[in-house]
């Protein structure tokens, strides 16, 4: 990805980094040639020098920075929110800082009321491998739970959220990808717990959430033995919704996110709301009542009268 690339849309503005990382003052020719005290004929010969050049010649190039490229880019454009993780020397391992940024970005989105929906992805060639183990080497509960938090702030957006997984997901990275409400697979995707292999315990409810999505004998088998699933394989078991070939992944999710962002925001956030929280609905009697608040609810939006008057009149000139 090239520099001019490296900008991100958010909420109408083109940013590159968030606001904590202030970008230098442009310092424009005529103070520049001022400090270098140029002779009036050599300012005279730069001048007559660029005679002709027009504005297409010109090659345009994004400002520089001495600070650290951001570890999270952020894109918003119709109603899609994206997240990459983006520090693919380090393969995306959850460090404080990215999870900072993370926290950033999530909150962002959802304080934009144009977005509806988010996909989770990572700058090549992984998705996620997990947290750093040198930090790992003294951790801490506190320590831990800061990387949980990169994670877990996914888990508890209102929003709908998709994960668009492309190379590995391993560890805390599976847990991102887990943490997500649709998991999208390209072939090149391996989903690898590698908790036992390097003699740590699971960590970040990892297990409850394999369990919950795939059953008991998959987590044994992946989580105990060591089962590396590819992206087909993951496809199978139901660990993803969909695996697509590489090409494929970023524009099927954004198609899949398109659906979801046609909705009205909040129907999407109490959809979401209650399709969580039938998990602890034990009859349909029970299901009944709880869906009927809410339906009830959606019929005295704007929106609705709005969609059903369209459909009306779509069906009246067949």
């Amino acid at each position: 990805m090239g520099e001019c690339s490296r900008g991100a849309a958010f909420a109408g503005e083109a940013v590159t980094r968030f606001p904590h990382q202030v970008a230098k003052q442009h310092v424009g020719l005529k103070p520049f040639l001022e400090r270098l005290s140029l002779e009036k004929s050599v300012a005279e010969g730069i001048t007559h020098g660029t005679d002709g050049i027009e504005e297409h010649m010109i090659e345009h190039r994004a400002p520089r920075y001495s600070d650290r490229m951001s570890l999270v880019l952020v894109d918003i454009h119709a109603g899609i929110a994206t997240i990459t993780l983006n520090n693919p020397g380090e393969r995306n391992t959850l460090t404080a800082d990215m999870v900072s940024e993370i926290g950033a970005a999530m909150d962002r989105f959802e304080a934009d009321e144009s977005v509806h929906a988010i996909i989770v992805t990572g700058a090549a060639p992984a998705f996620c491998a997990g947290a750093n183990l040198g930090n790992l080497a003294e951790a801490t509960g506190d320590s831990l739970k800061t990387i949980y938090e990169g994670f877990l702030r996914v888990a508890r957006s209102p929003l709908p959220t998709i994960a668009a997984i492309g190379g590995a997901a391993v560890g805390a990275g599976m847990n991102l990808a887990l943490c997500c409400d649709v998991r999208l697979a390209a072939e090149s995707a391996k989903f690898d717990t590698r908790f036992m292999q390097v003699g740590l315990h699971p960590g970040g409810g990892h297990t409850w959430m394999m369990s919950r999505l795939i059953g008991t004998q998959a987590s044994m088998a992946t989580v105990l033995f060591g089962e590396v699933l590819s992206g087909r394989e993951a496809e199978r078991h139901g660990l993803v919704w969909k695996c697509v070939e590489d090409a494929e992944l970023m524009s099927t999710a954004r198609a899949l996110a398109t659906r979801a962002a046609s909705a009205p925001r909040q129907l999407l956030i109490e959809t979401k709301r209650t399709i969580q929280e039938m998990s602890n609905v034990v009859s349909h009697d029970e299901a009944v009542e709880r869906e009927l608040v809410t339906q009830v609810w959606s019929t005295r939006q704007p929106w609705f009268a709005e969609r059903l008057a369209a459909l009306q009149t779509k069906i009246s000139k067949k």
